[in-house]
């Protein structure tokens, strides 16, 4: 991972991150300045975070400070929610993930999680009770955002780049005609490796973080969401994520994007390279 001009401050330098400029006449307030659910788990987890790493964020200013859109990462390491929640929580926004159905079957961790508006996701892709985009609905009504892992799960790919994209993410953003911005992230592998039980959190880490412009879905929209518009778009995505990885890791990804079921892989669970 790059390290030699990675510099120690843990804010986003203004020359990459210039302040949101809010409409004439308005000024754009801060989602995590309401009193809420946020400001108990914020307690909990961003002093500790804090210690473990150093956020560079690249292109903050290109995420969106209010309004419904798609949060789209890279995955490759079971605490890159925690990461890409403090992220999100650094930029001024309140991050709502679809997590894992189980996890709201947890004493107090489960209460947390309804509390704060995450959406419950059967192992097998679909919402508890619903379709995705219904669950994601009142978020957007709220004009609130969502995280989606358009790989679905960890990473298969040798060398931690983005695999093949599952639909997920772009149904969302094309059903109800919202942004979908990328973003990538690298460094996150130092505190805790792919499924690895360990966590290493000394010395201090830094996470690379780069926000992508939002994604131009306009070709698709209008027309079927099949299997093949929505694969089509999702391939527009991955594209996105990968280029942003690239600059963060500055060389060049694969050619092919890695397919788990080209190397007989299950797409889901955890999985030892």
């Amino acid at each position: 991972m790059p390290s030699s001009n990675v510099p120690s401050s843990d804010v986003p330098d203004s020359s990459s991150t210039p302040p949101l400029t809010p409409k004439p006449g308005r000024k754009v307030r801060s989602e995590k300045s309401t009193p809420s659910i946020f400001w108990v788990l914020a307690a909990m987890v961003v002093p500790l975070m804090n210690l473990v790493a150093r956020y560079r964020i690249t292109d903050g200013h290109k995420f969106p400070r209010e309004g419904a859109f798609v949060f789209a990462p890279n995955h490759y390491s079971e605490i890159d929610p925690i990461v890409m929640g403090m992220v999100s929580w650094k930029l001024g926004r309140l991050p709502r993930f679809m997590a894992k159905a189980s996890l709201f079957k947890l004493p107090v961790a489960g209460w947390l999680l309804t509390k704060s508006g995450q959406i419950p996701v059967q192992r097998g892709g679909s919402v508890r009770g619903s379709e995705p985009v219904k669950a994601a609905r009142q978020l957007v009504e709220r004009g609130q955002m969502v995280v989606v892992y358009p790989e679905g799960s960890l990473t298969r790919d040798p060398e931690l780049w983005p695999m093949r994209g599952k639909t997920g993410a772009v149904r969302v953003a094309l059903e109800h005609g919202i942004p979908i911005v990328p973003a990538a992230h690298w460094g996150t592998q130092a505190i805790m490796p792919r499924y690895s039980k360990k966590l290493h959190l000394f010395p201090r880490k830094t996470i690379l973080v780069k926000i992508g412009d939002p994604i131009d879905l306009a070709q698709f929209r209008g027309r079927n969401l099949d299997p093949t518009t929505l694969n089509e778009a999702t391939a527009v995505v991955m594209d996105a994520i990968t280029a942003l990885l690239e600059d963060l890791r500055d060389e060049a990804a694969p050619a092919k994007r890695w397919n788990p079921s080209e190397h007989d892989q299950k797409e889901t669970g955890r999985f030892e390279a």
